[in-house]
């Protein structure tokens, strides 16, 4: 099963070496306005799906922010970095000491990013505002995601965004801002990122070496909904297949479902198959809430309501699954069995 370094899916470019950002015109504009402006907001909540663009446009304004320090001198639109900039160079490989990138650490046995971003993480922020900057330059923390704080370490980034220090910015990122603690999304300035259209992201695929003018073209600008990195998962690790598996299942009857179900779980419970497993996981999550949803447009609130209980009853068993490492196939064969039951 295919890998990826760093939690960079394979055809991907890192969001801080990326240099080009497609479909997101109005909210590069609002930043670099606000910003020349001079009141622009000390943080800011990059809210929209996974794989837009998020973590590519926080580290272009950052590059934006460092390579202008003084906002009424700054440009009023961003631009590409400079590949020749040193301040380029410096996100890029990470070594820029005006920018911390709060992400989820890697366990060194697993070499696997561990499950939440933790409180000795987010002291790191406290550490890096702490130091004195040789330059005067800005100190931009991207917290990529909120959605891996734990309760400790969200707390004590809330802290930090209720007294932030001079000429310091938060670029926090966001797929579920409704989860996220309340006091933490009243300190930040929302920014609502939308799925990408089409043709950004035929631009953004074409980026990254894909011509998408085959057959499956329009298939996988449907299944992606608008995410790069759901494309991605479509065209480098199997989802394509996966998907259609997954759709046999649900239709099917009789003893070649069942063997179908483990032939599956087998491919998502596979060794290195964490990619693939969360997109099934997605996949599955997915076609429960659009049931609920359906049956609740038809006026049927009672299946509406018990889809929705078996939404929230998914969630949790994968949560748990993952926390405990517990048999990934059984775990598999028994939400297809209970989504099945339920159709």
């Amino acid at each position: 099963m295919t890998t990826e370094r760093a939690g960079v899916l394979e055809g991907a470019i890192a969001p801080a070496e990326n240099n080009k950002l497609f479909g997101h015109l109005q909210a590069e504009a609002f930043l670099a306005q606000s910003y020349k402006s001079g009141k622009g907001h000390h943080a800011v909540l990059i809210e929209g799906p996974e794989g837009i663009g998020k973590a590519t446009l926080a580290f272009r304004f950052a590059n934006h922010v460092l390579s202008h320090p003084e906002p009424a001198e700054a440009p009023d639109s961003l631009v590409d970095p400079d590949p020749a900039s040193i301040i380029t160079r410096q996100l890029a490989s990470g070594a820029s000491h005006n920018l911390l990138h709060l992400t989820r650490p890697l366990d060194e046995k697993t070499g696997r990013a561990k499950g939440a971003i933790t409180v000795d993480e987010v002291r790191r922020a406290g550490k890096f505002f702490g130091q004195t900057s040789g330059t005067g330059n800005w100190r931009i923390v991207i917290i990529d995601t909120a959605d891996d704080l734990n309760r400790n370490a969200a707390n004590a980034i809330l802290k930090i965004l209720e007294e932030p220090p001079r000429r310091s910015l938060f670029l926090v990122l966001t797929h579920a801002p409704g989860k996220l603690l309340p006091t933490i999304r009243s300190r930040c300035l929302p920014l609502r990122l939308k799925p990408l259209d089409k043709e950004p992201m035929r631009q953004a695929l074409a980026h990254l070496g894909f011509d998408l003018t085959g057959p499956n073209a329009d298939r996988i600008l449907s299944a992606a909904n608008g995410s790069v990195s759901e494309a991605l998962k479509l065209l480098n690790y199997g989802g394509l297949d996966i998907a259609a598996a997954f759709e046999e299942i649900l239709s099917g009857q009789g003893p070649a479902v069942r063997k179908q179900m483990h032939k599956l779980a087998d491919i998502l419970a596979a060794k290195d198959s964490e990619t693939i497993f969360d997109f099934f996981s997605s996949l599955l999550m997915g076609r429960v809430m659009q049931l609920a949803r359906d049956a609740a447009t038809a006026g049927d609130l009672e299946r509406a309501e018990r889809l929705a209980r078996l939404s929230s009853g998914f969630a949790e068993r994968l949560t748990v699954s993952d926390a405990y490492n517990l048999d990934r196939k059984q775990t598999i064969l028994a939400l297809l069995d209970d989504l099945k039951n339920a159709l």
